[in-house]
């Protein structure tokens, strides 16, 4: 069995899994879209999730902000597609790594 963070970023060469999670992505999107909230535990990453999170509010209203619907949507894709090109795993390990790195000077 092949280990969780040794997935990361491999969605796309593995195929099922990769178009399950975008079916799920597609999905959420589409329910925060008309305002029904954003799942949670379903596979999708923090980034991604925090990305649906800023579309669901604007669909709302709860967030007025600079952002339109249409860029808050683009950058919930581009979050998505950083979960499965490995980016955002990586970008996390690396400031995990940082933040470590601070403590033990």
């Amino acid at each position: 069995m092949v280990e969780r963070d040794e997935r990361d970023g491999q969605y796309e060469r593995d195929g099922r899994d990769g178009q399950r999670l975008r079916r799920v992505f597609e999905a959420v999107l589409a329910e925060a879209l008309a305002g029904r909230g954003v799942a949670t535990c379903l596979g999708l990453d923090q980034e991604t999730e925090e990305a649906l999170w800023a579309v669901y509010d604007a669909a709302t209203g709860y967030r007025a902000g600079p952002e339109t619907a249409e860029e808050l949507v683009a950058a919930a894709r581009q979050a998505f597609e950083g979960q499965l090109d490995g980016s955002n795993a990586a970008r996390w390990r690396a400031q995990l790594a940082r933040k470590f790195a601070e403590r033990g000077r």
